[in-house]
């Protein structure tokens, strides 16, 4: 699969993968400031933003998106780093194909199972009658419904797109994301390695690393270190952004 993406500076690749119900845009600000000394991609995973759909949505075809990204690139090697979902995917890519990655960045998510969520956040989707909806602000009220928090209705939000003749369509596909929630959950395998430097990013606010989990992240990664981001949750990169950079950029350029 082609996926979309936006690059811009110079200096050693950097690839920045978002999360789930997320998109590349959610990384902008991040990327601009680490654009000095690194040219930076922001990539849409697959769908996800403005690249393709597909019924087949797991971590194996998601780290051949990215391989096959590179490769068209003539990128050799990059840092790579990526959020929730898209951290599961380039520990994946770098267990995998550990020549091509320099250094990586993995942002709130632990290499362990996740059970299915979002339920709620999956009944608002459904609850949306696009043909019927002619504002942001009715689709904004209808989905208040099932998810509370305005932060995130504003977050899933961004996935609505406004057509020409003014209708709305969806730029995530949800149906296949939520048929493979499950797949969205996995677990590494046991025997997946990466030697190379690596670094956990948690909320201190957050739940998805758990103190527990430190021994699993060097079991699969034995040159990991982890940092915790006071005042932040899962969403580092829009709670604590100046923090978040200063820590990268310290990381990266070593």
């Amino acid at each position: 699969m082609k996926l979309h993406f936006t690059k811009f500076g110079s200096g050693r690749p950097l690839l920045i993968l978002h999360g789930l119900f997320g998109s590349s845009d959610n990384w902008k600000t991040i990327g601009n400031a680490l654009s000095a000394q690194h040219e930076v991609y922001l990539i849409d995973q697959r769908n996800h933003g403005l690249s393709p759909h597909s019924d087949a949505f797991n971590y194996q075809l998601m780290t051949a998106d990215l391989l096959a990204l590179m490769d068209r690139e003539g990128i050799d090697q990059a840092d790579l780093m990526g959020h929730s979902m898209g951290g599961k995917t380039v520990m994946n890519f770098a267990t995998l194909h550990p020549d091509r990655v320099v250094q990586l960045v993995v942002v709130d998510i632990a290499p362990k199972y996740y059970p299915p969520h979002h339920e709620n956040i999956f009944a608002g989707f459904h609850s949306l009658v696009l043909d019927e909806m002619s504002t942001r602000k009715e689709a904004d009220t209808k989905l208040a419904q099932t998810i509370k928090e305005p932060v995130i209705r504003q977050f899933l939000l961004k996935n609505l797109h406004r057509e020409l003749d003014g209708t709305f369509s969806w730029k995530i596909n949800f149906e296949a994301i939520e048929k493979n929630m499950d797949q969205i959950g996995a677990a590494l395998r046991p025997d997946q390695l990466f030697e190379g430097p690596t670094l956990f990013l948690r909320g201190a606010n957050s739940d998805y690393i758990e103190h527990e989990d430190e021994r699993l992240l060097k079991t699969h990664f034995p040159n990991a270190k982890l940092v915790s981001i006071a005042g932040a949750g899962h969403w580092i990169h829009a709670e604590q952004p100046e923090i978040l950079k200063r820590t990268l950029e310290n990381f990266l350029t070593k």
